[in-house]
Parts: structure tokens; C-alpha cells; sequence
């Protein structure tokens, strides 16, 4: 079962799926995408880690996301965006590959006999990238939300913090 989750940064996105997780099960999963690229972003993974408490597990998976969901479990996955990130940097900006890349594994994900809870960011709702790739990673973004969208079963838009049902 698919649970997608959808917001602009720091909207609330990873307190509403993480609070949502815990209502499923006392041992939740926490699949991390990001890869840490500086010191700042490092800040960012350890205050996100020391949120949540012991009874998560965390997974760390940049790319395959599919292959590393746990039977029966539930998972938040945090977040497409990083993971999107990882794989226009592999695929040397291959917008086309990531789509295909991206939307095979979301339908793996679909498959698995488990409630995964998607986390994404609506980057397409802010200011209009400058650059070629950036408007490119954009486009990526919208493919890949929609797709998301498609296939799952609740879907929830989050605004200052203000979840709304939208599916």
C-alpha cells in the first residue's frame, strides 16, 4: 500500500508521514535517499535522525530504493527529491533514463507487501529554475510526483504544517 505525501520544503512533510508511520506500528523504517554532499547537509541528517526515537530502523539506500523494503513493514521514504538528485547525477542528467529509471521503481515499490509512506516536495509550485538542468530536474520532479500520485492509495498535501487529504 502506497502512502504519498507532498508539500514545499520545510512544510511539515517528514513530521506528518514519521507521526503517520508511528499510528501503523510501534517499529517503523525510515528510508533515507540523501546522499550528504556537505557539512551543512550533514547538520541536517543528524537533526532528522535525532528526531526520530529507538524504535525506528533506518535504511540508507541512494538509488535502489525498491530492493530494500522489508516484508510487512512500515517504511517512510525520505525523500524523491534527494533520491531524484542521486539519480540525474548517476544517469549524467539523463532526464529520460530517470524517468524510466525512477517510474520502474515506484511500480516495484507498488508491489511490495508492505505500507510504504512516499515523501516528495512540489518544487514546480516555486520560482522558475534558471538554469537549463534545473528546469529539466523540475519536469523530472512533476513526471515523478504524478506517477506517485497515480499509484497510490491516500495521498495528503502538506501546508504550514496543515495536512490535506487529497486522495
Amino acid at each position: 500500500m502506497i502512502y504519498y505525501v507532498t508539500g514545499g520544503e520545510r512544510s511539515g512533510k517528514s513530521s506528518f508521514a514519521e507521526n503517520f508511520a508511528k499510528e501503523l506500528t510501534e517499529k517503523p523504517y525510515y528510508l533515507a535517499t540523501s546522499r550528504i554532499w556537505d557539512d551543512d547537509f550533514q547538520n541536517r541528517v543528524d537533526r532528522h535522525v535525532s528526531d526520530r526515537d529507538e524504535n525506528w530502523t533506518t535504511i540508507e539506500e541512494e538509488v535502489n530504493i525498491s530492493k530494500v523494503i522489508p516484508e510487512n513493514a512500515v517504511v517512510v521514504i525520505d525523500c524523491v527529491t534527494l533520491w531524484l538528485t542521486n539519480l540525474i547525477t548517476d544517469f549524467e542528467n539523463d532526464i529520460e533514463k530517470c524517468l524510466i529509471f525512477a517510474k520502474k521503481e515506484i511500480h516495484e515499490l507498488n508491489k511490495k507487501n508492505a505500507k510504504i509512506i512516499i515523501i516528495s516536495n512540489e518544487i514546480g509550485m516555486g520560482l522558475h529554475a534558471q538554469t537549463h538542468i534545473g528546469r529539466k530536474f523540475t519536469e523530472l520532479q512533476g513526471w515523478v510526483n504524478q506517477e506517485i500520485g497515480k499509484i497510490s492509495h491516500e495521498a495528503y498535501f502538506i501546508v504550514s504544517g496543515i495536512p490535506m487529504k487529497m486522495k
